[in-house]
């Protein structure tokens, strides 16, 4: 099915693979994109809201601490604790005709450094109330953001409203939430109390109390101009209570949400900020971000992330995608119009010119000759077309040269005992010279020759081989220089008598020269031993030779016992005669347990092993040859 698919031309092959990498590069490239755009988008939309809701916190804290700073002092000025310890037991403030021991100008004293300290403080505009009062609560110093909001009861309708003494008997400061103005039954103002108790300066007696009265403002006013997309939700956490931020009010609430996960630190930029995925009441899930309000326990500000922002910068980013999309396609397509003009173009020009050459046109296109890599395959075809012409003429030539060589061969055919009654001449007059490299040479060419032309057995004896691979080494010992030797070890005279095949040794000598030896550039050693040994119980002939050469691989051992690999190198005289010709005549003749082995090391050493049977050469064999 999938062959079908495919064209059987290079044009559609080049335009399937180009709109195939085109799509997996389109499909890789929405794939990362999308991923990252959509990663990338909602950490920005996380860190945008973390950032914007840290500079509120920081600035409530701010305000909180200065406040938290002011009911300390409250508690702790040396001028109040006296104030208070004096009127700690008066059942009110003493008249002035009265005051024997002027406790108005104490009074009156200690209200002015209330009141300075109280406008010097930098959030008193959210303190809309502050009292400090003695344990009895007829005496008092009053602080308000408002005229209408005093009492000269306001010491106690505080000390009886559920809150206080939750909070006076409280270790540390504690936060219930907001409560309603206890002052005013018709107004809805909702205010955040502080209340704490005063020590005795030197003992641990309490001798009154602090309240602080925090406003709302102190959240709407920071949160009137916070960026709240519309179908985001802010929410203000204070103790265990939450409430919402709406239509510039705080509004308490319940969770609409439940947490799904454990806070993402990977995405916040501060470690204090948590990020958690919640599921809405509605069945939505959402992303919060939550963070808390420095130094104050139990405060934090929530808030439900925009989904309808996330989805329109998504589809601004996915527009961008498609774009992205859209132009890979356009380069895919323009690269297979490109490729198609500096391709195909050239390949129909080429094999225009083959089918010309196929019907006998050889003449030279210099059309097909470009300046890139089919025009070296064109200037080929040039060049073969012309080959061709050359062949063709060189062939009608030689065929006529080869009737005059047949005629003269058939003129000059000479007796082989002229050839060896010629080399003997050589070899006499090359004594007679005193040239005795050239007398050794002619005499051992001259046995070679006999030794090949005459007799047709197959099988000689060891000592007929050996003399023949002694003539055959004499003779390439000379053209090495003399740097070439030969040594025999035959383990006893009787194996000289062991039959072997004729021409068997030679071409295991000359491999041994030509492609063990003489690559090395060096001297080189060559070993011919026999021996008598056990083949599968039977005695056997084992005859090994052994060169100190290149060595040779695995890959090559195979080759020569399988094939004659390197027969178009051998020389002109023994080219017939192979280490594979030889090994199959062996197992041939012999079965397989015989034969030729190779065993080497690449750079050290070839040891090729001859395995025969063990079988003497008798007088009348030596005669029928």
């Amino acid at each position: 099915m999938l062959k079908t698919l495919i064209p059987k031309t290079i044009r559609g092959k080049i335009m399937i693979l180009t709109a195939a990498v085109t799509l997996l590069i389109t499909v890789l490239t929405t794939t990362v994109c999308f991923s990252v755009f959509q990663s990338f988008l909602r950490k920005n939309q996380v860190q945008s809201a973390e950032f914007s809701l840290q500079v509120v916190s920081n600035n409530i804290a701010a305000d909180m601490k200065d406040i938290i700073y002011f009911s300390k002092w409250c508690c702790s000025n040396g001028i109040i604790l006296d104030y208070l310890e004096a009127f700690k037991d008066l059942p009110k403030l003493p008249t002035a005709s009265k005051d024997s021991s002027n406790m108005r100008p104490m009074a009156l004293s200690t209200h002015n450094r209330f009141k300075e300290e109280y406008y010097n403080t930098r959030p008193n505009e959210y303190m809309s109330r502050v009292i400090v009062s003695s344990t009895n609560e007829n005496n008092f110093l009053l602080m308000a953001s408002s005229v209408s909001t005093s009492s000269p009861y306001a010491a106690k309708i505080i000390s009886q409203e559920d809150f206080f003494r939750p909070l006076f008997d409280a270790e540390d400061f504690l936060w219930i939430g907001l409560v309603h103005d206890p002052f005013s039954s018709i107004s809805r103002d909702q205010f955040i109390p502080i209340v704490r108790p005063v020590y005795n300066e030197f003992n641990s007696e309490i001798i009154g109390w602090t309240y602080v009265e925090i406003s709302t403002r102190l959240f709407t006013d920071y949160l009137s101009s916070y960026p709240l997309p519309e179908d985001s939700l802010l929410f203000i956490n204070i103790g265990n209570k939450t409430y919402r931020f709406q239509s510039n009010t705080l509004v308490e609430t319940e969770k609409p949400y439940e947490i799904l996960r454990e806070p993402a630190k990977k995405d916040s930029l501060s470690t204090e900020t948590l990020i958690q995925s919640a599921a809405m009441n509605n069945g939505d899930t959402r992303i919060l971000v939550e963070r808390p309000i420095e130094g104050i326990n139990g405060w934090s500000i929530t808030q439900v992330l925009s989904e309808q922002q996330f989805k329109q910068q998504k589809y601004l980013y996915t527009l961008l995608i498609i774009g992205i999309c859209v132009f890979i396609v356009s380069l895919g397509i323009l690269l297979a119009i490109l490729l198609n003009r500096f391709i195909m173009d050239p390949i129909h020009k080429l094999s225009n010119k083959i089918n010309s050459i196929s019907t006998g046109d050889f003449s030279k296109d210099n059309t097909i000759e470009w300046n890139h890599e089919l025009g070296q395959i064109g200037r080929g075809i040039n060049t073969m077309s012309g080959n061709i012409l050359m062949l063709m003429e060189k062939r009608v030539s030689d065929e006529k040269q080869k009737k005059d060589l047949e005629y003269q061969i058939l003129q000059s055919q000479i007796n082989p005992h002229f050839l060896y009654n010629t080399l003997n001449s050589i070899k006499w007059m090359a004594t007679i010279q005193n040239a005795g490299g050239i007398a050794d040479m002619t005499t051992a060419l001259a046995r070679l020759l006999k030794n090949v032309s005459k007799g047709t057995a197959s099988m000689i004896s060891l000592r007929e081989e050996l003399d023949l691979i002694k003539d055959y080494f004499l003779i390439q010992q000379y053209r090495y220089g003399g740097s070439v030797t030969i040594e025999y070890q035959i383990e006893s005279d009787e194996l000289y008598d062991c039959q072997i095949h004729r021409f068997s040794l030679q071409p295991i000598i000359e491999n041994a020269l030509f492609h063990g030896i003489e690559p090395t550039g060096a001297a080189g050693r060559i070993i011919v031993s026999a021996e008598a040994t056990d083949v599968a119980g039977k005695k056997a002939l084992m005859i090994r030779v052994t060169d100190n050469g290149i060595g040779m691989s695995e890959e090559m051992i195979h080759k020569v016992l399988r094939e004659d690999a390197d027969s178009h190198n051998k020389t002109e005289f023994f080219r017939h005669v192979g280490i594979s010709n030889v090994n199959k005549r062996i197992q041939y003749d012999f079965g397989p347990e015989y034969g030729i082995t190779i065993t080497s090391r690449e750079g050290e050493f070839t040891t090729m092993t001859i395995r025969l049977p063990y079988v003497l050469r008798t007088e009348n064999q030596s005669a029928e040859r």
